[in-house]
């Protein structure tokens, strides 16, 4: 049996503690493995975007075994999800509108017009069944994603063995946190988007589509998306706030506004280019995979493969990256982060997950 003894400051410095290990009557001393995020957390403040980019290449490329086992259990399912949907939901859509249009061709109460009618009800309850359902499994697979990426990169910075059955035992445990949080963000957004149409109703009364108006639209249009995005960017790092601190929810959400603070335009190129990533995927799968036909089924089948890899790089990589900017946002605010305290509130005891408390990632700070 060994046992690990951890010696506190000044014996141990973040950077190379010294673990003493007890095996029978022997003593030995060694440097655990911190993987690639060694850097000293003050310097992780002035990471900037391909700083950022490129931790997370390193840390994906270090640890490429738990990052492909967590690939092949929640990325790859998720992927195929968000792919298969978009076929699936296109070939049911334009059946309804074929269907839809022949409905209009045909007399009223004709045994065809019933049939078709009849049929037109049963395609849309498959329409409308197949969106909740891609909804459920999507939110499912994307909560249980982060939480096993962002333990899995806070285990590696940390210097803790990381096992994929380790992972898998945790995340169960920490996606309840996460949905509480997603339920949060839910909230907010839909009160924002009642605001909004509350505002376009507003202008319609008062303004209406002259010159002025279409300009005052354009602006309010432009501020709508900004501050849409600006939500989206405090979901994703509140995400990393649920799983690794005691706040989750409104809290999370709070937590991380404060966090974004200074790095608030790191985050937004970040994200930006994450999504128009996601937009240009999803588009060139729907003209060249989906409504492709005159290329052929051979080239049809390249792309969807194309697309599906392309899909899956992108997830993993969008996780790990707002995992390493909740690292950069907490170095920049100096709140230092002690790596013992985090290390014992990742460990899995008696079955339960002990999430990090907020004095233990707030535990001291520093200034430079």
């Amino acid at each position: 049996m060994k046992v690990h003894i951890h010696f506190l400051y000044p014996f141990r410095t973040e950077s190379n503690p010294l673990h003493l290990i007890l095996s029978g009557n022997k003593i030995s001393t060694e440097a655990p493995k911190f993987g690639v995020m060694d850097l000293e957390q003050e310097d992780m403040q002035f990471l900037g975007i391909f700083g950022i980019y490129k931790e997370a290449y390193k840390i994906i490329f270090s640890w490429k075994k738990i990052f492909s086992q967590i690939t092949l259990a929640l990325i790859l399912p998720l992927s195929f999800i968000f792919l298969a949907y978009i076929e699936v939901s296109e070939y049911l859509f334009h059946k309804i509108i074929i269907h839809e249009i022949s409905l209009d061709y045909t007399p009223a109460n004709s045994a065809n017009y019933n049939k078709i009618s009849d049929l037109l009800s049963t395609e849309w309850t498959v329409f409308w069944l197949l969106k909740l359902a891609y909804i459920l499994f999507t939110l499912i697979f994307s909560l249980l994603s982060t939480s096993a990426v962002v333990y899995t990169i806070a285990c590696i910075y940390t210097g803790r063995e990381v096992t994929f059955k380790k992972v898998m035992s945790v995340v169960p445990r920490v996606w309840k946190r996460l949905m509480v949080t997603f339920l949060a963000i839910f909230c907010a957004v839909f009160v924002y988007n009642m605001v909004a149409i509350l505002i376009l109703i507003a202008w319609a009364v008062f303004i209406g589509p002259v010159k002025t108006g279409i300009v005052i639209l354009s602006i309010l249009l432009i501020l709508y998306l900004v501050g849409l995005s600006y939500m989206s960017i405090i979901w994703q790092l509140a995400s990393v706030v649920s799983v690794l601190e005691d706040s989750y929810g409104l809290r999370a959400m709070v937590k991380s506004r404060a966090l974004v603070r200074g790095k608030l335009w790191v985050a937004i190129v970040i994200f930006l280019k994450l999504n128009i990533s996601l937009f240009v995927i999803k588009v060139a799968f729907e003209r060249l995979v989906v409504h492709g036909q005159s290329l052929g089924m051979a080239s049809r089948a390249g792309y969807a493969i194309l697309c599906f890899l392309l899909l899956f790089k992108l997830f993993i990589f969008g996780l790990v990256l707002q995992t390493i900017i909740y690292f950069v946002c907490k170095s920049y605010h100096h709140e230092n982060i002690d790596k013992s305290a985090l290390s014992d509130h990742l460990e899995v005891y008696m079955g339960e997950y002990v999430p990090l408390k907020g004095k233990d990632v707030q535990l001291e700070q520093y200034y430079v």
